[in-house]
């Protein structure tokens, strides 16, 4: 991992990339005034992070789902049935 302040990085931008592409770098952070602002790495190490609706169409739900909302609430907080 290098570290590259905002102007050098903006001076060799190119220099960067192809460090990164070629496989030179993992990653390179790029400081402003000292501390860490950005990391530079390459498109296929971005984590894809959560995909809200990736299930959407895969499954149905039934209308029962809320059946026994009241009885696991009560699981969950540990309240003895009566």
């Amino acid at each position: 991992m290098s570290v590259v302040n905002m102007l050098q990085a903006k001076s060799s931008l190119s220099r960067l990339v192809e460090a990164i592409e070629q496989g030179q770098e993992h990653e390179i952070i790029i400081a402003r005034n000292g501390r860490p602002a950005a990391k530079l790495v390459p498109v296929d190490a971005v984590p894809a992070g959560q995909r809200i609706g990736l299930a959407k169409g895969k499954f149905e739900v039934p209308d029962s789902i809320d059946t026994h909302n009241e009885e696991v609430a009560r699981l969950l907080m540990g309240v003895a049935q009566s």
